[in-house]
């Protein structure tokens, strides 16, 4: 299957580590699909929750075989934005940076520090150039329908804070760990970034559910950090982030009334007579409906 396609799953979720599925989809089946930036990570399953229409991707595939920097983050962003996708709940574990942020809760960050080096962090390239605002890189209209649906499902939710990315798949140093405290961080993770930047220049609505896992190593007094207790505290989580993102999708029916929709307005700086054919069409799903909105400029 192409990455142009008709259909309208609205809400898209990116399942992390551990969630491998939703329950409680209707109608479903998986899609393949295909993008001019390679194979997503997985098919895709679509079907409809409570009601609305839903695209489900496992970030690092059925069974985990991807680690962070293996993901192809380009693929997965424009697989749902061809699905029709035009808000991602991104579903991270993460690790606590903070001793007010115990193992088993729940953040919604704000605000995020990339430290990664490995990944492609752009569709704009090859004789296209675009420059998105990322200030602000949670749509705040999603993540309070997100909070607002944690609460009802009794999780301890922090909202607000920030984001690590490390490149990782190894863990933090005690050094590196001690300094990001210092930082002020609140969770550290692996994976996203650079999915929030994706997501930002292919117009989606983008909000993390951080599932706290473990204190990063940084915690003199809680065991290291290791596969077998971040997975212990990380089964429960699932059970509570499936919760939450059943519990969040009536509240996503309506049409989006903030500025995501509008990322690429004043992004891209290419002149469009100088654009390469070739990046026309790679990037034609993504650049569509800003180019046809400058056609009809006077």
């Amino acid at each position: 299957m192409k990455g142009k396609r008709t259909e309208q799953h609205s809400i898209g979720v990116i399942g992390g580590s551990g969630l491998y599925d939703i329950e409680g989809l209707k109608s479903v089946r998986r899609v393949q699909v295909r993008t001019p930036f390679g194979s997503p990570s997985d098919a895709i399953t679509v079907g409809t929750l409570a009601g609305v229409k839903v695209a489900f991707l496992s970030r690092h595939g059925r069974g985990h075989k991807l680690n962070p920097s293996e993901i192809n983050y380009r693929a997965n962003i424009y697989a749902l934005k061809s699905l029709g996708v035009t808000r991602v709940i991104s579903v991270s574990a993460v690790g606590s940076m903070k001793e007010s942020i115990s193992p088993g809760h729940v953040v919604m960050p704000d605000q995020f520090i990339d430290l990664t080096k490995r990944r492609s962090s752009t569709f704009f390239e090859g004789g296209m150039v675009a420059h998105v605002a990322f200030g602000e890189p949670i749509c705040s209209h999603l993540a309070q329908a997100v909070v607002a649906a944690g609460k009802q499902a009794g999780a301890t939710l922090h909202r607000g804070g920030t984001y690590l990315c490390m490149e990782g798949p190894q863990f933090s140093t005690k050094a590196e760990s001690r300094l990001y405290r210092q930082w002020g961080v609140d969770v550290i993770g692996m994976t996203n970034m650079p999915e929030a930047k994706l997501a930002r220049e292919a117009e989606l609505c983008y909000a993390t559910l951080a599932l706290v896992t473990d204190y990063d190593c940084w915690h003199e007094t809680e065991e290291a950090v290791t596969v077998e207790v971040i997975l212990d505290t990380l089964h429960q989580n699932v059970v509570l982030a499936k919760r939450i993102v059943q519990t969040v999708m009536p509240s996503l029916a309506a049409s989006r009334a903030c500025a995501c929709g509008q990322a690429l307005d004043h992004a891209i700086v290419t002149d469009r007579r100088s654009v390469p054919a070739a990046a026309t069409k790679k990037l034609g799903l993504l650049i569509r409906r800003v180019f046809a909105r400058k056609k009809g400029t006077k």
